[in-house]
């Protein structure tokens, strides 16, 4: 590295950034994470129960105090209610830092992902009410469906209301087609009513880590043998093969890169006009890292991995391939079931933290 790069870029993400139309989004809604990420070059940031019980627990003294007061406010509220209003609040506090990114880049980034309950998994029209609810918090909220059987009917109806959408719960290329297929649906019914689409900037996830995860699980209980380092690449092959569709068929959906395990997760998708949305570990390891700065995007995975992966892992085959899922099957494939669980299991724990201040255990001195 150059001096004067060293002068311009202020780390490997600030980079990417300033060279490439990949974008860098926070993976947290934490003030102070949030900041760092702003000054490497983000451009966007999420939020859900699971960031939200993180943020609270790190600072339970002075999120202690403001449960406190919505429960004066809301006499009636459960917790659970309670709870979901910390989600908003989160949510919109993180929103305001993004604000003048969102009107220099007139919608398309500058953005907070608020998450539906993922409890309203299998109901189309509860996901959809809440998406409008949640998307008038802030000009610049997008809002996370999970992409269930439920969840691609609620995407397209919700945008065709105007709603941006981040699809969440999402691993697959049949998940991304759906995805894609379901806005391209809302907004030309948008478009045929003369309604705005220009400040729409949807999005689409792929958990490429939890993919992988879900085959190194499926080794496991299948005693399958094969080279350990390949199967972090199994995500990874999934995005680039959306990646290529979506350009191919001029999709108006971005992809994003989520669930990070390894550096590849960011760098093999440099030099594409999608996002990358590392948490904050992993953009410090990023940006303390040595790896190469160059697009990489159009470098598809190699055939010999795509092939073993193939061979030894039919969840791969039905991951990697159009056809491979059903709508119906979405729901029960292995990562949405995991990833459903562990969004509930944070919505629970969440209702507990609240729980805890609003009716203290008598037998905890």
């Amino acid at each position: 590295m150059t001096v004067a790069e060293i002068t311009t870029y202020k780390s490997p993400l600030h980079k990417m950034t300033q060279t490439s139309s990949t974008c860098l989004w926070n993976d947290s809604a934490s003030v102070h994470e949030l900041k760092y990420s702003i000054e490497h070059g983000a451009v966007g940031a999420t939020c859900n129960p699971v960031i939200v019980l993180s943020v609270i627990r790190k600072d339970l003294a002075t999120w202690k105090g403001r449960i406190t007061e919505l429960a004066k406010g809301l006499p009636t509220a459960t917790e659970d209610e309670i709870a979901w209003q910390l989600v908003r609040e989160v949510s919109v506090q993180a929103a305001r830092l993004l604000e003048p990114i969102f009107r220099k880049q007139r919608g398309k980034n500058g953005r907070l992902s608020i998450q539906t309950d993922p409890r309203l998994f299998r109901d189309s029209r509860a996901i959809v009410e809440q998406a409008v609810e949640f998307s008038q918090l802030a000009a610049n909220m997008i809002v996370k469906i999970p992409a269930t059987s439920a969840g691609i009917p609620a995407i397209e109806e919700a945008t065709y209301r105007g709603v941006s959408i981040n699809a969440t719960v999402s691993f697959t290329l049949p998940q991304a087609i759906a995805v894609a297929e379901a806005v391209e649906r809302g907004l030309k019914h948008r478009e045929a009513e003369g309604l705005d689409i220009a400040s729409m900037g949807p999005v689409c996830t792929v958990m490429v880590g939890r993919l992988d995860d879900w085959l190194k699980v499926l080794a496991e209980k299948q005693n399958i043998t094969i080279d350990p380092g390949y199967l972090e690449w199994a995500g990874i092959a999934v995005l680039k093969k959306a990646y290529r569709l979506y350009r191919e068929r001029g999709y108006r959906t971005r992809l994003l890169s989520a669930a990070f395990r390894n550096h590849m997760h960011w760098s093999e998708f440099i030099g594409g006009d999608l996002v990358i949305s590392p948490p904050y570990s992993w953009q410090l390891r990023c940006n303390a890292s040595d790896v190469e700065v160059r697009s990489r995007i159009e470098e598809p995975v190699r055939t010999e991995i795509e092939a073993e992966l193939s061979k030894h892992f039919a969840d791969f085959r039905r991951a990697s391939t159009e056809q491979g899922l059903s709508l119906e099957e979405f729901d029960s494939f292995g990562p949405t079931r995991r990833t459903l669980r562990q969004f509930i299991s944070a919505c629970h724990e969440l209702d507990g933290v609240v729980r805890d201040i609003l009716i203290p255990d008598p037998d905890v001195s």
